[in-house]
């Protein structure tokens, strides 16, 4: 009863083996999959993998990397796309001050515009966030993004900013990095992070958990982010398993 709630099932590196690696998620107890469309290449790609198979959903949105490259009439095709039925949150959205490909006011601009997106249409939010945990925050606070809540993906900041996130109401979400074993804050945090918001995700094929670090991810490895959750709260694989399963479907609006 595993839930992956974010992960790039449509990238290239999946295009030899995807069918597979499907296949082996399920075998590995994972029933949903939420795949992200984050640009204008990602998103068909991530909307074709939703309409082919029932178990998974997709999520659109503009990733802050790419920001500088968002029109108008994008922000026009995702409002659209925010009534497929298959589409359950907009994102992924946010800011990312690691990688210099974006200008921060383009990224802060862009960010805004789909927060309004999303109380517009009444979707959830998937956030991505980093290097820049302050600005994120204030953005959120400021654009009332606690009207729709949503998903702080594959969260690396403090309990601090978690509280914060939490009060606003996010969930809170932890991949790969969570079980390497220098991974000190994320597992102070996931430790303190109320069972009922925690969610659990691969990002796929990216952050790639521990014992296969530095292999190409995939979304069956969620169940190794689900064993290091359930060692955390000294609780059993099954039950986390189901918790995590019933928040992402709330969230998420799924059944």
């Amino acid at each position: 009863m595993l839930t992956d709630t974010h992960t790039h099932l449509d990238n290239p590196q999946f295009d030899e083996d995807r069918e597979e690696v499907i296949r082996r998620a399920l075998e590995a107890g994972v029933t949903r999959i939420v795949n992200i469309g984050f640009n204008r290449e990602t998103i068909p790609t991530t909307l074709a993998l939703a309409e082919r198979y029932e178990f998974i959903y997709a999520v659109v949105g503009w990733h802050p990397q790419d920001a500088k490259d968002m029109t108008a009439d994008d922000l026009r095709w995702i409002e659209e796309l925010s009534r497929h039925e298959k589409v359950v949150a907009l994102g992924e959205m946010g800011l990312d001050y690691y990688w210099d490909t974006s200008p921060k006011d383009v990224q802060q601009r862009v960010f805004r515009e789909q927060i309004a997106l999303a109380r517009k249409v009444g979707k959830p939010i998937v956030i991505h966030n980093r290097d820049a945990h302050h600005d994120v925050v204030q953005i959120l606070r400021e654009e009332q993004a606690a009207e729709v809540g949503g998903i702080m993906h594959c969260f690396s900041g403090s309990w601090e900013t978690a509280k914060q996130c939490l009060d606003m109401n996010f969930y809170i979400s932890f991949g790969g990095p969570v079980t390497f074993k220098n991974a000190k804050q994320p597992k102070e945090v996931l430790a303190q992070v109320p069972l009922d918001r925690l969610l659990l995700e691969t990002d796929a094929p990216f952050l790639t958990p521990h014992p296969y670090r530095g292999k190409r991810n995939e979304t069956g490895f969620v169940r190794l982010v689900a064993e290091t959750a359930a060692d955390i709260h000294g609780l059993p694989l099954e039950e986390i398993a189901a918790i995590t399963t019933r928040n992402a479907n709330r969230v998420y609006g799924l059944a």
